[in-house]
């Protein structure tokens, strides 16, 4: 355990800007103490529609594995070369299927983490209805500390 205020920190990542900033955020934080950083990647396990007569979802599923080993190969890049002590984690089944909020809290409060960094893409009115907000979610349930991390705000 450290002196410092945080000593296991998660930063949830998806491969975007927002989420790198995300983890820049969680360098700036675990740095000073020695924390230790989860980089955490939940693939998407919600079921997609499409208007077409037949469509393979496990090649779906697949390629989002792909996508969160790049992210998280990323991820663990930067908080390497910072010198920050760090694990990466694939959640590839969700602990509430289309609930990528309630798969980031699960998987933080498993690694007992006591602060929760993730990125947020700034949508604001139609678009973030429509499509929801994973850092809304994310705070709405936590029972740890959530850093929140503005990315740029996306017109409607």
């Amino acid at each position: 355990m450290t002196s410092a205020a945080y000593s296991k920190i998660v930063v949830a990542v998806d491969g975007s800007s927002t989420s790198d900033l995300a983890v820049g955020e969680a360098i700036r934080v675990a740095s000073p103490g020695g924390a230790t950083v989860l980089a955490l990647y939940v693939v998407d396990t919600g079921t997609p529609v499409f208007d077409v007569g037949y469509y393979d979802p496990s090649q779906l599923h697949k390629a989002f594995e792909e996508s969160g080993q790049r992210a998280l190969q990323h991820a663990a890049q930067r908080l390497a070369g910072a010198g920050v002590r760090h694990e990466i984690q694939l959640v590839t089944v969700a602990e509430v299927p289309g609930d990528i909020g309630a798969s980031i809290n699960e998987a933080a409060r498993q690694w007992g983490a006591d602060l929760l960094v993730i990125g947020t893409h700034g949508r604001r009115g139609v678009r973030r209805l429509v499509l929801g907000s994973v850092a809304e979610a994310v705070i709405r349930q936590s029972t740890v500390p959530v850093l929140l991390v503005r990315g740029e705000a996306k017109a409607d």
